[in-house]
C-alpha cells in the first residue's frame, strides 16, 4: 500500500500537449538519528555511512536524501527515465549521482526490454528503497538490506508478465555491471547475471531472485601479497580471502500480505562473496495495523555470518622480529576486515503518521546486538568497542513526494 502511494506521486507532474510527454517527480527524507553506542557510528548501509553515536549525539546523514526523477514517453513503445539521488556517500559526503538511467523498449504488451542504468532487481523494494515514503518504516531494515547495498545495474533486462489463473507472475532477466567505491582508495567491480521472479494473488506478493557476479578488487591485494610470503599456511589464507577476483551469489525470497487495515512481511536473503567481504544471511519479518492516518508496526531482523569473524592467521612463533612484526600486522589487517562481516539481531517498534498527501512522519526505536566478534552493522569503529552488547537507536523522518 505504501509503495503503491509513491508509484501514484511520482514520477509526477506532466507537461507537454503534444509529441512526447514528459512527467518529472521527486522525493526525499530529512531524518534525524541518535545511537547509544559510543564507540562506533549507525549506517542504514556501509556504502552510506552515517554519523550516529562516535561522532555525533545526532546525526542527520544515516537517512536524509533528495531525489529527482525525469520520464518521457516518446510514443506506445519508447520510453526513458533518469533518476538523480543526492545522499551521504563513502568518500565524498553529500553529493548526487545518477540512480537510473534506462531506454524502455514495450516489445509487446508483456514484454518490455530496457538497456541503462537500472534498479538492481534484488529484494521486495529493489525499485523504492531509497523512496522511504513507500517503506512503513524509517529505512529497510540493515540486517537484510545492508548485506547487499548496491542498487543499481549497467546493462539490460527483459521483464516479461504472464498469468496462471488468478495469479499475475513477473518475470525477469538481467546481465550488467557495475563500480562501487568501498573507500576512497578502495573501488570494486562487479559483472553479473539473475533472474527475478515476483508472482501477486491479491493481497499477497511472493518474490524470489538469484544472482551470481564476478567481483573485483584490483587495488585490494597488498594485504594478500604479504600473506603469500609466509609460504604454505599464507597462501591458505589468501586463497580463502582474497578480494581480487571472486565469484560471487545471491539468493533472497520475500512475502508482503497488505489487505488494506495491517500488513504483515518478510524476507531472506544470502550474500557469498567467498571472501573476507563476507558470507551473510539477512532475515526479517515486519508487520503492522493501520488506524487511519496511524500505522504502528513491530519488526525482528537478523543477519549472521556464515563464516569466522576472527582467526588465529599467521603463527609467528620461531620468526625472525621483523618477519613476526609483518605477519602479526597482516593478522590484525584481516582480522579488522573479519569483524565487519555482520551477525547482528535487533528488534524495532515504530510509528508512521501520514500526516498529510505526500507527506509522512515516522518514528522508530532499534534496539540491536553485535554477535561473536563482529561489529555488526556499525562503521568507523573505534578503540573500546565491545561485541555482544546491545545498542540502542532511535530515528526521526519526513518523507515526502512531489
Amino acid at each position: 500500500m505504501f509503495a503503491a502511494a509513491a508509484a501514484a506521486a511520482l514520477p509526477g507532474a506532466a507537461f507537454g500537449q503534444s509529441g512526447p510527454k514528459w512527467t518529472f517527480g521527486g522525493f526525499g527524507t530529512v531524518g534525524a538519528v541518535h545511537s547509544s553506542e559510543k564507540f562506533a557510528d549507525y549506517a542504514a548501509t556501509p556504502l552510506a555511512p552515517g554519523q550516529a553515536g562516535y561522532t555525533r549525539d545526532w546525526a542527520f546523514d544515516v537517512d536524509s536524501r533528495l531525489g529527482a526523477q525525469l520520464a518521457v514517453q516518446v510514443d506506445k513503445r519508447w520510453s526513458g527515465v533518469v533518476q538523480v539521488i543526492t545522499e551521504r556517500t563513502v568518500t565524498a559526503g553529500y553529493q548526487p549521482h545518477v540512480e537510473w538511467a534506462n531506454v524502455k523498449y514495450q516489445a509487446t504488451p508483456d514484454l518490455s526490454i530496457r538497456v541503462g542504468r537500472i534498479a538492481a532487481p534484488m529484494f521486495l523494494a529493489a525499485d523504492y528503497r531509497k523512496a522511504s515514503f513507500a517503506l512503513p518504516w524509517v529505512r529497510p531494515p540493515v540486517e537484510l538490506y545492508s548485506t547487499m547495498p548496491i542498487t543499481n545495474s549497467d546493462g539490460v533486462d527483459a521483464t516479461y508478465r504472464w498469468h496462471t489463473d488468478a495469479v499475475r507472475h513477473t518475470t525477469q532477466a538481467f546481465v550488467g555491471g557495475t563500480r562501487i567505491h568501498l573507500a576512497r582508495d578502495f573501488t570494486a567491480r562487479a559483472r553479473h547475471g539473475g533472474i527475478n521472479h515476483t508472482a501477486v494473488l491479491g493481497a499477497l506478493t511472493l518474490g524470489v531472485s538469484a544472482s551470481q557476479a564476478r567481483l573485483e578488487v584490483p587495488d585490494g591485494g597488498e594485504l594478500f601479497d604479504v600473506l603469500d610470503r609466509f609460504g604454505p599456511q599464507g597462501h591458505a589464507l589468501s586463497e580463502r580471502y582474497d578480494v581480487r577476483s571472486r565469484r560471487t551469489n545471491v539468493f533472497a525470497a520475500g512475502f508482503s500480505y497488505d489487505p488494506g487495515n495491517w500488513f504483515v512481511q518478510g524476507e531472506i536473503g544470502r550474500v557469498n562473496t567467498r571472501s573476507m567481504l563476507g558470507d551473510q544471511t539477512g532475515a526479517y519479518v515486519s508487520g503492522g495495523y493501520r488506524f487511519g492516518a496511524l500505522t504502528p508496526f513491530l519488526t525482528l531482523s537478523h543477519v549472521r555470518a556464515n563464516m569466522v569473524t576472527r582467526v588465529d592467521g599467521l603463527a609467528t612463533a620461531g620468526l625472525p622480529p621483523p618477519a613476526a612484526a609483518l605477519a602479526g600486522a597482516a593478522n590484525a589487517v584481516l582480522n579488522d576486515f573479519l569483524r565487519e562481516v555482520p551477525d547482528q539481531s535487533s528488534a524495532s517498534v515504530g510509528l508512521r503518521w501520514d500526516v498529510a498527501p505526500n507527506y509522512a512522519l515516522k518514528l522508530q526505536f532499534d534496539s540491536a546486538k553485535p554477535h561473536k566478534d563482529s561489529v555488526g552493522t556499525l562503521v568507523n569503529v573505534q578503540p573500546g568497542f565491545q561485541s555482544n552488547r546491545a545498542f540502542r537507536v532511535f530515528s526521526a523522518s519526513v518523507d515526502f513526494v512531489f
